[in-house]
């Protein structure tokens, strides 16, 4: 299927059918709202990947016990504390925000899944959380994914939500989206936090089997600076509130399914990419003709995480130079005679060497806000994508600020 032919809304993990949410200040943070809940009319199907650092938050340990039980019908959500490397108080809180959150809202506490994000090393102030649970849980409706969204951002400038609609076995179904991140995002199997829910009727296996199947090409083909969380988790729910024939197989159900997944995830991608701490501009690094696809994604990342060459593009320098550099980085085969180097749409090297570019129109390309860099390695057929963003003076800014 076209995956163009998926018109993405803005909406959000209220759209699907049989979800409600809500968002509200539970004083957690300084200031706004910084506790998200999400739950299911019914048990759903859950799928998740998660962060692959070895220190892991206590929130990520929690969630992969109840997703082995492929079950779930509520997820509560703090921001402004990623209650990461904590001990087992912090374990034993994460526990506690589900135990509340069930008990609010009559459902056992394996069906509750939990995550976190902020400030790492610093305990959760149970107190203040406990009253905020209660609280999230009077507030949920039909309507409060929006809330939901902006209550789990941390130094996002917007909240970001999308949604979209298709048609299976002639019913409509829908998935809903929210998610929140703009540093320390470079992820392996997951990225941040990310929230997925559908009223499709799906199997728990290949529900997780077309979560799986995108993120190699959406949530893990985007880098903001290298740096990898230790929250990072993607959920993604399904109800079968759409009233569709189970899937069960990867058949033209599934293969649909997966493909509208893909849009979603690929429309976060980009909208995370886009407002990286600091960012000025959009940033997409396509490598083609590599020997492998792993190395295309490898040199594609060294491109994308190169300092140099993301300060290049936030000051406008066609210093396309850096690009190769990063290359040679990667180790990834390369034919030194075969190589071509386009900066920001204007090839600037053919057959290994360079050439001649107009450099007024270098200088004015690179003033866009969406930026693209394509190499081709000449050594294979493979290719990939990343998504990133400039690095700008607020980036360091932001980061040097952060917890004070």
């Amino acid at each position: 299927m076209n995956k163009n032919a998926f018109d993405i809304q803005k909406s959000s993990v209220t759209f699907p059918f049989g979800f409600k949410a809500s968002g509200i200040v539970a004083g957690i943070k300084k200031s706004g709202k910084d506790l998200a809940l999400v739950t299911s009319d019914v048990p759903a199907q859950c799928a998740a990947v998660f962060t692959t650092s070895t220190l892991p938050a206590a929130c990520v340990l929690f969630s992969k016990k109840i997703i082995k039980n492929k079950k779930a019908q509520a997820l509560i959500i703090n921001s402004g504390n990623a209650n990461a490397c904590t001990g087992d108080q912090g374990y034993k809180d994460t526990q506690e925000m589900a135990t509340v959150t069930a008990g609010c809202l009559g459902m056992s506490e394996d069906m509750v899944l939990v995550s976190s994000t902020g400030v790492i090393g610093v305990p959760l102030p149970m107190e203040t959380v406990r009253s905020g649970i209660v609280k999230a849980c009077s507030a949920i409706k039909d309507q409060g994914g929006i809330e939901a969204a902006e209550a789990i951002m941390t130094t996002d400038t917007y909240a970001k939500y999308f949604a979209v609609e298709f048609e299976l076995d002639g019913k409509k179904a829908r998935i809903g989206s929210m998610a929140k991140g703009s540093g320390m995002i470079n992820p392996n199997m997951a990225t941040m936090i990310c929230i997925l829910t559908t009223d499709v009727d799906i199997d728990a296996d290949m529900l997780q089997s077309a979560l799986n199947k995108v993120i190699p090409r959406t949530l893990n083909a985007l880098t903001i600076d290298g740096d990898m969380s230790t929250n990072d988790a993607v959920f993604l729910l399904a109800n079968g509130q759409c009233g569709n024939k189970q899937i069960t197989s990867k058949d033209e159900n599934f293969n649909k399914f997966t493909d509208a997944l893909e849009s979603i995830c690929l429309e976060i991608t980009k909208a995370l990419a886009a407002d990286g701490e600091g960012a000025t501009k959009f940033v997409t690094v396509t490598i083609n003709q590599a020997n492998t696809q792993q190395e295309a994604l490898k040199a594609a990342k060294e491109i994308a995480n190169s300092m140099l060459v993301k300060t290049a593009i936030f000051g406008h320098d066609p210093n396309w130079g850096r690009v190769v550099a990063a290359l040679g980085k990667s180790q990834a085969k390369i034919d030194p005679n075969a190589f071509k180097i386009t900066f920001a749409g204007i090839p600037v090297a053919d057959n290994g060497q360079a050439i001649k570019y107009d450099k007024e129109k270098m200088f004015a390309a690179l003033k866009n806000k969406e930026i693209e860099i394509n190499v081709s390695l000449g050594s294979g057929s493979a290719e990939a994508t990343v998504y990133t963003c400039d690095l700008t003076y607020d980036y360091v800014k932001i980061n040097a600020e952060y917890t004070t």
